[in-house]
Parts: C-alpha cells; sequence; structure tokens
C-alpha cells in the first residue's frame, strides 16, 4: 500500500519555489506531509500575552504584545538614527530597535497601543532584553485591506487561539501559518498509522481530525486532544522500530560464555581492597545472566558520574576470557582509551601480565591499540589481537580498521555512548565469529523514559550508589561580570587547595590561537560571512565575545593570579604522547594547576585533584558540567566546583548553572538537561538539531504515554512481527526509519 501521493507532493508546487526553498534549508520541510507535521510551538490569545519575562536569550522568538511608546534618537553626532519601540505584555517590556532607512515605515506602523506579532532574536544590550529589526504583522482588521477582505481579516486574527509556529529569521510564523492553509485540505488524505483497536481502546481522535485540530483548532480542547492523538503516533511508532529491533536481535545467535570457578575473575575479586557495592553486586549478576545465554545480550549500563561502572565493566570482561573469549573496550578519545588502559592495569596487578615474568598463573594480556602508535608496537597489538594472545583491548576507533582481527571476540563494551557513530559499534560486532555480547556505558545518567527512547533496543541496568571513601562536591555558580571579586576569590580558593597539597583543573571552551579551526572540542561552529550591515547590527546588539581559550587562560594565570603555580595545558590538538605526558604528571601530583578542554571530561581519574574553575561555564550543556564537575572529589578530600559565567542574572543560562550547583543528582540533571534540549532528535546521531523525529512527544513529560507505547508496541511486533497486517503502520514507519535513522538504530 503506497503512501497518499497528495502527502509527498514537494512544497515548491504548493507554496511557490521560494517558500519552498526556505522551508528546506531552514526547517527540513520538503513536502506537503511535513509541513502538517510542522506544528505550532504554542498558542497565542487575542486577550493574552507572552510571558516576555521569560524569552530565551539568542533564540528565535515570536512575540504578541502592545507598543508602549516608540522614540527616534540620533546618534554618530546626528549622522545616524535610530527607532526605539517599547512593547509591553503586562509581565515585561522589550525594547525594539531599528537602524538607518528601516524606520521609517515601523515608525509610521507602531504606533502606541497598537498590537501586533513581533518575530526576531531576543538579546542583551547594556544589560536590556532587546529585539533588533524585528518583522512584526499588526494586529488588527485593517492592516493589510488590499490582500484581503477586511471581514476575512478580522476574522483570521480575531479567532480565539493564534497558532505560533516554530519560525526563522527567514520565515515568520505568520507565513508559515498562510502556507499552512493552503495544505491542509490534504490532511483528509492522511493515513492513520494506529491499529484501530489500539486507537479505539484509548479513546483517541482520527489522524485527518487531529490535524486540522493542531493547526487551526477552536478550543483549548481540540488542542489537547490532537496533542494526545499526535503524541501517541511518535510514542507508538518509534516504539515499534525499537520492539522489531529487539525482537531480531533475539533471533540472532551467540556463543554463550559462561564465567568458571578459580579463574581470573575470582583472583581479581580475591584482591580487591574493597568490597563491591550491593549496586555493583545487582548489576554485575544481570550481566553475567545475560552473557550465559545464547543469544547476544544488548545492555545499556547507566549511572551516576563515579559510581564504578568501570568496575563493573571490568569484571564482565573477566568473565569472558575465563570462558575462553576475548573483551574489547571502545573509548572515544585517546586521552581516555590510555587513561582506561592505566586505570585497569593497576587494578589487575600481575593478572594483567599474561606471558610475563611475574605474571600470574591466570593472568591475561591486556593490550592498548590507538591510531597514533608507532608501528613496532601496533605491529605487536595486532598480533597479540589475531593470536588470542590478548584476552583484554582496550582502543579508540582503531579497533575498528579492517585490519584488525580478533581470536574470539565475545564481549564489545563501548565506553561514552553519545560520542560515538552506531557504524563504529557495528564494525566492531561483525569482527566476531558470531555477534559478540555488548554492553554499552553512559558518562551521565539518564532518565528511564530516555532510556526507553535512546537506547529502546537496550536492556537497562542502573548503578545508582557511589562507592564508599568519595567525598561530596561544593558547586558555586560565580557571576564574573555583575560581582568580579566573586573570581578574584575564585583563584584565592585554587591557591588554597594547592596549598594544602592538593590540585586543579581549569576548563575552558575553546583551545584558542589558530588552532581552532575545526576544533574536535567545543568550538562554536562558524556560519557564513556577514555583511557590513549585519556586523555592526550584531555590535550594536550583542556585547559578545568569543569563548575562552586554554592558551590565552593559561597564560594569563600563570603571570597572574595563580603566578608561582606549576601550571600546564591539555587539549584534544596535543599530539598523544604529549598529551599523555601531561597527564601522568598531573596525575603524579608534578603539576598543580591543569587548564584543559572538555578532553577531561570523562574517565580522568586523579584523586588528589579537589577544585575545578570552569570558565564561561554558561556554554555547556548541563550533563556536561555534571560530568566535568565528577572529576573532582574523587579521594578523600571534599571536591569543590565553580562555575564561572558572564550571563546577566535573569537569563536562563544563569537558572541553568543554579540547577547543576543546586544537585549533585545525575539524573535530576539529565532530566533538566533534556527539557532544555528536548528539541533533540532522538532517534538520529545529532545529539540536538532543529528537526525533531519528536515532534509533539517530550522524553521527560510524557513517560507514561512512552511506557504504555513500549507495551503495546512490543505486542503488535510479537504478534506480527513483519506487520504484515498493518500496512498503514509499516508506511509510517518506513516515514519514520528514513535509511539513515533506520541504520541508527540497526546498528544499535
Amino acid at each position: 500500500m503506497d503512501l497518499v501521493p497528495a502527502l509527498q507532493e514537494p512544497l515548491k508546487k504548493v507554496v511557490g519555489p521560494a517558500t519552498a526553498k526556505v522551508m528546506a534549508e531552514h526547517l527540513g520541510l520538503h513536502t506537503v506531509g511535513d509541513l502538517l507535521h510542522h506544528y505550532p510551538r504554542r498558542y497565542a490569545e487575542r486577550g493574552e500575552l507572552t510571558r516576555l519575562a521569560e524569552l530565551p536569550l539568542d533564540e528565535h522568538v515570536t512575540v504578541v504584545a502592545q507598543v508602549a511608546s516608540a522614540r527616534i534618537l540620533k546618534f554618530n553626532g546626528g549622522r545616524g538614527q535610530r527607532l526605539e519601540v517599547t512593547i509591553t505584555d503586562g509581565s515585561g517590556q522589550l525594547q525594539l530597535v531599528f537602524f538607518g532607512r528601516g524606520i521609517h515605515k515601523p515608525h509610521k506602523d507602531l504606533l502606541p497601543g497598537t498590537r501586533a506579532m513581533f518575530a526576531g532574536k531576543a538579546s542583551v544590550f547594556n544589560r536590556k532584553m532587546q529585539l533588533a529589526h524585528p518583522a512584526y504583522e499588526l494586529l488588527k482588521g485593517d492592516a493589510d485591506q488590499s490582500e484581503r477582505s477586511a471581514a476575512e481579516a478580522v476574522d483570521s486574527w480575531a479567532g480565539a487561539l493564534i497558532p505560533i509556529y516554530p519560525a526563522t529569521a527567514k520565515l515568520e510564523s505568520w507565513k508559515i501559518a498562510k502556507s499552512i492553509d493552503m495544505v491542509l485540505p490534504s490532511a483528509q488524505e492522511a493515513l492513520d498509522p494506529l491499529p484501530p483497536a489500539l486507537r479505539d481502546g484509548r479513546g483517541l481522535i482520527p489522524l485527518p481530525e487531529a490535524l486540522l485540530k493542531i493547526h487551526r483548532p477552536h478550543t483549548k480542547a481540540d488542542i489537547a486532544a490532537a496533542r494526545d492523538r499526535l503524541k501517541w503516533d511518535e510514542a507508538f511508532v518509534l516504539q515499534v522500530a525499537l520492539a522489531r529491533r529487539r525482537f531480531a536481535d533475539a533471533q540472532l545467535p551467540a556463543v554463550a560464555r559462561e564465567p568458571k570457578e578459580g579463574g581470573l575473575l575470582d583472583a581479581f575479586d580475591a584482591k580487591l581492597p574493597f568490597t563491591l557495592t550491593e549496586g555493583q553486586q545487582k548489576v554485575s549478576k544481570e550481566i553475567f545472566d545475560d552473557l550465559a545465554t545464547e543469544h547476544p545480550m544488548h545492555r545499556l549500563l547507566q549511572g551516576e558520574v563515579g559510581s564504578g561502572k568501570t568496575m563493573v565493566a571490568l569484571r564482565a570482561m573477566l568473565a569472558v576470557v575465563d570462558a575462553g573469549g576475548q573483551a574489547a573496550m571502545l573509548a572515544p578519545t585517546e586521552v581516555l582509551a590510555q587513561q582506561h588502559h592505566r586505570s585497569i592495569t593497576e587494578m589487575m596487578g600481575e593478572l594483567a601480565e599474561g606471558g610475563m615474568l611475574g605474571g600470574a598463573e591466570q593472568a591475561t594480556k591486556v593490550t592498548l591499540l590507538t591510531g597514533s602508535m608507532g608501528a613496532a608496537a601496533r605491529r605487536q597489538a595486532l598480533l597479540d589481537l589475531v593470536t588470542g594472545e590478548a584476552g583484554i583491548v582496550i582502543g579508540t576507533h582503531a579497533l575498528i580498521e579492517d585490519k584488525v582481527q580478533f581470536h574470539d571476540l565475545g564481549l564489545v563494551v563501548v565506553d561514552e555512548q553519545h560520542r560515538f557513530g552506531v557504524e563504529q559499534r557495528d564494525a566492531l560486532r561483525g569482527k566476531g565469529k558470531q555477534p559478540p555480547h555488548l554492553l554499552v556505558m553512559t558518562a551521565t545518567p539518564i532518565p528511564r523514559t530516555v532510556a526507553m527512547t535512546v537506547f529502546g533496543d537496550l536492556e537497562t541496568s542502573v548503578l545508582d550508589q557511589l562507592p564508599a571513601g568519595r567525598s561530596p562536591i561544593a558547586s558555586h555558580v560565580v557571576p564574573a561580570q555583575d560581582k568580579p571579586h566573586f573570581l578574584a576569590r575564585a583563584w584565592e580558593r585554587v591557591r588554597e587547595e594547592v596549598e594544602n597539597g592538593h590540585q586543579a583543573y581549569v576548563v575552558c571552551p575553546r583551545i584558542g590561537d589558530s588552532i581552532d579551526e575545526g576544533d574536535d572540542e567545543a568550538a562554536p561552529k562558524k556560519g557564513k560571512k556577514k555583511s557590513a550591515e549585519e556586523k555592526a547590527e550584531e555590535a550594536a546588539t550583542a556585547e559578545k565575545r568569543p569563548p575562552l581559550a586554554v592558551l590565552e587562560v593559561a597564560e594569563q594565570l600563570a603571570h597572574g593570579p595563580l603566578q608561582g603555580l606549576k601550571v600546564e595545558v591539555l587539549h584534544g590538538r596535543m599530539q598523544p604522547d604529549d598529551k599523555d605526558a601531561v597527564m601522568r604528571r598531573f596525575a603524579a601530583g608534578e603539576t598543580q594547576v591543569l587548564v584543559a578542554t572538555t578532553v577531561i571530561e570523562v574517565g580522568v581519574n586523579v584523586p588528589n585533584a579537589t577544585a575545578m574553575v570552569i570558565m564561561d561555564a554558561d556554554r555547556f550543556g548541563v550533563s556536561q558540567l555534571h560530568q566535568l564537575r565528577g572529576r573532582v572529589g574523587r579521594g578523600s578530600a571534599p571536591g569543590l566546583c565553580l562555575l564561572v559565567t558572564d550571563m546577566p542574572e535573569a537569563s536562563p543560562a544563569r537558572a541553568r548553572l543554579g540547577a547543576v550547583a543546586a544537585t549533585l543528582d545525575g539524573f535530576e540533571l539529565s532530566r533538566i538537561d533534556l527539557e532544555q534540549r528536548r528539541e533533540g532528535d532522538v532517534l538520529g546521531q545529532a545529539q540536538s538539531g532543529v528537526r525533531s523525529s519528536l515532534r509533539m512527544l517530550a522524553v521527560i513529560d510524557d513517560e507514561e504515554i512512552i511506557a504504555e507505547a513500549r507495551e503495546e508496541a512490543t505486542a503488535v511486533v510479537s504478534r506480527d512481527p513483519d506487520l504484515e497486517h498493518l500496512p498503514e503502520l509499516r508506511v509510517a514507519l518506513d516515514a519514520l526509519l528514513d535509511e539513515e535513522r533506520e541504520q541508527y538504530l540497526d546498528k544499535g
């Protein structure tokens, strides 16, 4: 059964080539069906205004408000002039500015008392929120009578609910609304993916009706009914995709790997200087049970930063070696691969010295393989893998190359899930004679429903206890712009920690110098060249500076507030040997302060480091900050994390930092993070993106729907794995899983 052509019609035939081009480039909309699924972000009522007090900075916003005042100001000795318009919504005020020749029309239109929709980018100038050169559409019936009859104009604006669409600078919300009017009749032809029994059983309205009500509601009840229905569609189709994945995986064969008595694992456990937490024991049991079956394990191991995930993964690897197989651990960066190799060989001691003098009798060999190894070392490592001499290998993407052959790969452990393209996981799994077992570890915890959605094809194990002997971490926001003396005090605190025999990290978003071109760390993406006018306007509207950089900050600290201390730098562009040397000196306590990019985000373990100062902390995501903070407080002395920012007090960025400072609960923070980035396409590799396959479903708020949809989907797939009796669902599934996403899931 084919999808009805009406919904597949290219937009350019309906809305014209110019509008279609903007929709494709900026909103990812290509067909009539895409546009029908571009839902309003919210609805403005004629009598109600958006809360100006809550506008997000640096995002394209649409507001409905009333003009309070307008005045023309001269600058540059009278040569230039600008129009300043203040609009209000009862909760707050917002300044609009227009420059140069662009001021005449708004000056005529925007008289005090006028109501309009305004769209533009919110920025801060002179510590006040403003929109520069916003587009606007007047909310009154006589605004553009030339285009349409007054009655129509009044009608369309006086409709109780005005849909406000996710818009872009090139295409305002009201223009999108006019395009939607052109395609709405096609909604009647939308195919309904929900099995009729499910739809009726849950009292959901048919899809064509839902599309009509979401775009042109008459009442709030219309919106609610449409949202319920559309959320179910998204949750259900996605969960069916994942359920089919799990079903297919359950059919695959694998070699059962049962731990054996008196082997490597028992020898390792016997020499541990501490007992495992209850959580570690419980999760280890779940993993061992999976390894003992003849189908590949697909398990997600997640938990609090510092909850001992590496220990659990290592015990699983040892169990597989005991059973005659090999285990590979895939790390996202060289720094991390080296770090894991170092800590695992230290934890295992003589058990990691297989084939060497002094090695224990049950010992195996632990091999490191990274892209930058010398030829001889690399040859030896490859040989160890193919002969089976190495029971455990730890590496980066280099493990995936064609030349790498294993003797008998039984388990793949992937550290730090979201850094890996799934192709890489897949390539590594392809190296086993039969599919190896798979254990995925995430650095920061993820809420249950997110796990159900993002990693819905994996079973989940959660570690939520911290090992004994970990210290609490105090976190504070340092508002450098509002209170410069706070920043001075921050550097004094770092000095105090060092004087007490401890060490500190200083983290910056950028490397600095000219190295940042294509920087692999947190550098912002570069856009296209800007015109002189745009630059002038930007200078006028935003007091922005580039993010702080490691090389410059290290220089300033060494000659300023931290003079006399031993300061070194670490970033992703250094030679691997240099990175390793810097990390070794820091771990040995020779370096007192390490100024680094986010390369230290994961897995770096220096118990003597107690303080961390994160510069431009507002440039990092919530989970990333939590992850970075997990580098301190790993020993017996309490940790300190200072989040330095220039953002004004009322900004959303400050609220986000406040949330990080207020709690050490990674699950809570990952919820906040997700709410911030919920546009992120949960399915695709992108962590966050403009266009989301989940347009209506909020992974956090709609916990119940997701859990129920998962149950329904599992039942449908077990009855009819190929969906032969549900052709409409198949069509919806194909549309969701366009090729690249299908592969993404496949390689999960």
